[in-house]
């Protein structure tokens, strides 16, 4: 089965009035068109079916896995305090976490944010309990945890210069919902490190469906507008690709 949205909805107002009363409601802002989903369980391999822009979608990691993201040895294997400091923050600034997990790179970020915050993103509860249980323990208080849907990241418009998604973006079911609702969340100049394993390199020990090529995430990005600023590729195993909101 295919289905596709095709029309392109822009920031427009509509005025409803009387001779009395003129009521004004903003609506909200597609940045792009949507290219489209298709689904077809004969082409599935290890995702769930969905193909978006040519990819086949990845199965989420589920809470049960939070042991994993906090292993030790993911110190060497992504190098998050480099990840971090690559990021050029500044201490006011507003950072979404997508797909945040049990926090690994939120509480990383938020001592860099003093001024500002972390919103951590996840749509499992679970998650998000673990970040409050942490920041209870660290005393952190700048870190804010948002349950987000599988289509919506629920960010407020204009409201985060950055957002970062690690090893996320290709488990999204809703990938161009979502990055749509990263984009209207990002101030003008606001930018997205998205973070992937390398699929170009088959030595890379990963599975096929949890890599993505940098020729793909640009294709992707680019329905958006997006500019590609940079790929920095410092990381053992995976890009570091910034893309920055021009408008």
């Amino acid at each position: 089965m295919v289905y596709s949205v095709t029309s392109t909805v822009k920031r427009g107002v509509v005025a409803l009035g009387s001779a009395a009363l003129s009521l004004i409601i903003t609506l909200p802002t597609l940045a792009a068109e949507n290219p489209g989903y298709i689904e077809d369980q004969s082409r599935r391999t290890t995702g769930i079916g969905k193909f978006y822009m040519g990819r086949e979608i990845s199965f989420v990691m589920g809470h049960q896995a939070a042991g994993w993201l906090n292993r030790p040895g993911r110190i060497q294997e992504e190098m998050p305090d480099e990840v971090v400091a690559n990021m050029k923050l500044e201490p006011t600034h507003v950072v979404a976490d997508i797909g945040a997990g049990s926090g690994y790179f939120s509480f990383r970020i938020a001592k860099l944010v003093p001024e500002g915050k972390v919103l951590a993103v996840d749509i499992q509860q679970e998650m998000l309990d673990i970040v409050e249980a942490t920041k209870a323990k660290e005393d952190v208080t700048n870190i804010e945890g948002v349950k987000g849907a599988i289509d919506n990241p629920n960010l407020p418009m204009n409201s985060i210069d950055a957002a970062i998604m690690v090893d996320a973006y290709h488990e999204f079911s809703h990938p161009f919902e979502m990055i749509n609702g990263i984009y209207n969340a990002l101030r003008p100049g606001g930018r997205i490190f998205l973070l992937e394993y390398r699929g170009e390199d088959a030595s890379v020990p990963i599975r096929p469906l949890h890599k993505m090529t940098q020729e793909q995430v640009i294709k992707e990005m680019g329905v958006f507008g997006l500019e590609w600023t940079e790929t920095l590729d410092f990381l053992p195993w995976q890009h570091m690709m910034v893309f920055t909101k021009t408008e």
